[in-house]
């Protein structure tokens, strides 16, 4: 695989709705332009994992709605319903290709005024500042010990209604069994939406284009074709949330013809054309990268326009990364700059501009002078005295965490980069602040992250999910903001786009807001790249920790960032390298590895030793470890719907979030599961989306987790999915000790040294940047 890739391209056969979602990377590969045989939904591809939000492969239970597809029938082979192309969509055609040649400008293209946005139904306002959506300001509910999603609002409709959506389904040859889903996604109105516009049952996860085309003909007969208007907007509706799975935000407009054209729509302008003006797509402009950017005056006086890209986004993902970037703006900029006291001698303070000069994505650089603000008179810390963060400093435990804490004193957003044993520098500013007298608190991605922080001294430590809903933490004031003064958020290349908005929105004027993490990992299950976008940026002042990671785990992970995989020497067998030559000895030699070997070598016992594999399908996916290692481990009939007391489970209560847990047993309530000591009922008609099995998981479920022990398991036809962040997440998920199952042969060291990551299209650093320009 390379980084040129098909963007749109999500290991998902299907994209499950929302309580189905599994863990954080898609599973079955599947292009979207694949033929209506290729990967019908229910059907396991190779199960590979991608870098988007998990869609669990798109697997479903036996007998489950997505898994029986409607009639395949091509759309109209040969049909008629494109027609001639209308002129607005030669318009939109000449525009973008004028655009993106450098004919015109870009201004032109949209009908405000220059660098405004096209967004019919919803327009975005030509600032760059885009309305904050709505969030929740009051505290959620208690929940149990282990968090769960909030339970989705009912849908009031009458039998009559959902026996009018089961009759056009049945019509369009599509399982009734869907009635339900196509509710919850269409609304009281679905069966008469369904006949007006069969195609919007693509909207409906699980459903595939092929299939919807068999339903449309199903339904409309011979006016049914390929070029029809309403099945031109349902695709670029589903390729874009299809983009989403793949980690996009948005995607330049050429990439969306070619992948319309794909799915034989004769006239992809015309349908980007009216995906547009219905106002379910945005557009934007966003300036090229390139050497000579800068614009240059003409002979007129005016400035030579500066060449762009058109981008196309749906409006969830544009307005949530606008809202973002508005946020964060925020805080840098309601923060003092007043001087501070100098920092000490061999410390320094990276500022935005000793960023700029250090290189790429936030190396270090030079001494910078901070400065600070007193906090507002809403915070406990309020005083006629600043608190005094030079004298953190100096009582730091480390030159690292001094320079973070000068940064902070300095900055209301600040980005701090590093590997595990990095987490302490963060860890040290909330507890310097809180000896301020600052509402400070640390957050993590996971549980097991919250576990590591309150072991290395923060009983306080919540996760990103429970801050949010109020189940931990602070809990919100008056007006709905977190009560704090001082948030570090650790794991934060796993901080998806909606997520971090949200988080941003809570956060008062004037709070400090530290985002920290390691940059080599794999970035978010949810659409965007947050963490790397805000460092690439260079809006704020960027620390980068020179505390290494101890050990020969430590080691080899740490070449393995650089783009070097090198030999490391391991006297006590912490990196263990297992060669293998086929699938078959693959799953033997795991199999052996975490049942024996490892627990008689190593001293870790089965059931605190994870497998690491790239994906869900295929001879070596989690599927098949799974059943080889329950066979050995654990063997039982599966009589809770496919599991037994004692089995290890991946629970995902949300998308993107896995929890590790251990199955109690089950009664009418649910499923009961035992995730670190905390009490989970699944109830019966979640289980099949939310649990798996989890002595294997895939490095995407793995993010943010660590195990005493990890075997990475690297068969033969994974070579194309390697990538660096892969290999690195999955080798540093071990404390103790790493087996490699080996089968892929230089396949590994070429990812590591050419293959940084899966690339994702998004806005967000342009964002950051604009008012960085404008100044």
């Amino acid at each position: 695989m390379s980084t040129d890739r098909d963007p749109l391209a999500v290991e998902d056969a299907s994209a499950p709705s929302p309580e189905e979602a599994a863990p954080a990377e898609p599973g079955d590969a599947a292009s979207p332009a694949a033929p209506a045989d290729d990967t019908a939904a229910g059907t396991d591809g190779d199960g590979r994992e991608g870098d988007g939000r998990e869609a669990e492969d798109g697997e479903r239970k036996e007998g489950s709605p997505a898994e029986r597809p409607a009639p395949a029938a091509e759309a109209g082979a040969g049909a008629s319903g494109g027609g001639n192309r209308s002129a607005a969509a030669e318009a939109l055609a000449a525009a973008v290709r004028a655009v993106e040649s450098g004919e015109r400008p870009a201004a032109s293209f949209f009908t405000g005024p220059s660098g405004g946005r096209r967004a019919p139904a919803a327009p975005v306002p030509e600032s760059g500042a885009a309305p904050r959506p709505e969030r929740a300001t009051t505290p959620a509910p208690t929940a149990a010990a282990a968090p769960a999603p909030p339970p989705r609002p009912a849908l009031h409709i009458s039998a009559e209604g959902l026996d009018g959506v089961r009759q056009v389904l049945t019509a369009g040859g599509a399982p009734e069994t869907l009635a339900g889903q196509v509710v919850g996604v269409l609304g009281e109105q679905a069966a008469e939406a369904l006949r007006d516009d069969p195609w919007q049952l693509l909207a409906v996860p699980g459903v595939r284009p092929e299939q919807a085309d068999g339903f449309a003909r199903a339904l409309l007969g011979p006016e049914c074709g390929p070029g029809d208007e309403r099945r031109g907007q349902a695709l670029v509706g589903w390729l874009l949330e299809r983009a989403a799975l793949a980690g996009h935000t948005v995607l330049e407009a050429s990439v969306l013809r070619t992948a319309l054209g794909k799915q034989s729509v004769p006239e992809p302008d015309e349908a980007l054309q009216s995906a547009l003006a219905e106002g379910s797509v945005l557009v934007f402009q966003e300036a090229l990268e390139t050497s000579g950017t800068a614009a240059r005056p003409e002979p007129d006086g005016s400035e030579e326009e500066v060449p762009v890209r058109l981008l196309l986004g749906l409006d969830r993902y544009a307005m949530a990364e606008e809202s973002l970037a508005d946020g964060l703006a925020r805080l840098i900029s309601t923060l003092g700059t007043e001087p501070a006291p100098a920092a000490a001698a061999g410390e320094t303070v990276t500022d935005a501009e000793a960023v700029a000069d250090g290189g790429e994505d936030g190396q270090e650089a030079g001494a910078a002078s901070g400065g600070t603000e007193a906090p507002t008179d809403s915070s406990p810390a309020a005083s006629d005295a600043a608190p005094d963060w030079e004298a953190a400093a100096a009582a730091a435990p480390s030159p690292s965490a001094a320079e973070l804490i000068r940064a902070v004193a300095a900055s209301g957003l600040v980005t701090h980069s590093g590997g595990e044993a990095a987490r302490a520098e963060p860890l040290a500013l909330v507890l310097a602040a809180r000896a301020l007298g600052l509402r400070a608190w640390a957050a993590a991605h996971t549980e097991d992250g919250k576990r590591r922080l309150v072991a290395l001294g923060d009983p306080d430590a919540v996760t990103v999910t429970g801050l949010l809903s109020g189940q931990e933490g602070p809990g919100r004031d008056a007006e709905g903001a977190l009560a704090l003064d001082v948030l570090a958020v650790l794991d934060a290349p796993q901080l998806d786009v909606e997520t971090a908005a949200m988080l941003v929105e809570s956060l008062t004027d004037g709070t400090r807001l530290v985002l920290s993490g390691d940059p080599g990992v794999l970035w978010s299950a949810g659409p965007g790249r947050v963490f790397a976008d805000v460092v690439a940026a260079r809006a704020c002042p960027a620390v980068v920790s020179r505390t290494p990671d101890a050990g020969p785990i430590g080691e080899l992970v740490s070449g393995i960032g650089i783009g070097e995989l090198t030999t490391v020497d391991a006297p006590g067998k912490e990196v263990v390298i297992v060669p293998v030559r086929d699938a078959g000895e693959a799953v033997h030699r795991t199999v052996q590895l975490v049942a024996d070997s490892v627990p008689r070598a190593i001293g870790v016992p089965a059931d605190h030793t994870q497998v690491i594999t790239p994906g869900h399908g295929g001879a070596v996916g989690t599927r098949a470890l799974n059943a080889a290692l329950k066979e050995r481990l654990n063997p039982g009939p599966g009589r809770f719907g496919g599991f037994d007391p004692g089995d290890r489970v991946a629970y995902v209560p949300a998308p993107g979030r896995m929890v590790p847990g251990t199955v109690v047993s089950a009664d009418a309530a649910g499923l009961r599961l035992d995730c670190a000591g905390s009490p989970v009922v699944v109830p019966p008609e979640r289980v099949g989306g939310t649990v798996r099995h989890g002595w294997a998981v895939t490095a995407h479920q793995a993010a943010g987790t660590r195990w005493p022990a990890a075997v990475v398991v690297l068969p033969g036809d994974a070579a194309q999915e390697l990538t660096r962040s892969w290999i690195y997440t999955a080798f540093s998920r071990g404390e103790r000790h790493l087996s490699v199952v080996h089968g892929v042969d230089q396949a590994l060291p070429r990812a590591v040294a050419e293959i940084p990551a899966k690339e994702r299209t998004t806005r967000l650093r342009s964002l950051l940047r604009a008012p960085q320009s404008e100044a």
